[in-house]
């Protein structure tokens, strides 16, 4: 996924905890969100802007956008700045974005 802005790897070590996945649990649905998402071939479906184009800041993947999304409707946070604060703050998130 070159000229996308890329998150970090979930594996990598911190010092609370050893790394980010520690944090959530292997049963938890955000991890059928990602599974499913990056399951999708999101160009055939008619996605816009999955192929980067070469000039300007890189922008955020349209499935790093429609994971955020996923996980606002099945946690019921249907505002988007709602969602912005969740990134921040709820570590599922941070997780389901790699930290972005």
């Amino acid at each position: 996924m070159k000229r996308f802005v890329e998150g970090l790897d979930r594996g990598q070590s911190t010092l609370f905890p050893s790394s980010l996945d520690d944090y959530v649990s292997g049963d938890n649905p955000v991890r059928a969100v990602d599974i499913f998402v990056d399951g999708l071939d999101l160009d055939k479906l008619g996605f816009v802007g999955v192929q980067p184009l070469d000039t300007g800041r890189p922008g955020y993947h349209p499935g790093m956008m429609l994971k955020i999304y996923i996980y606002g409707y099945l946690n019921r946070v249907p505002s988007s700045r709602r969602l912005e604060r969740e990134c921040q703050r709820n570590i599922e998130m941070i997780w389901l974005t790699g930290q972005l």
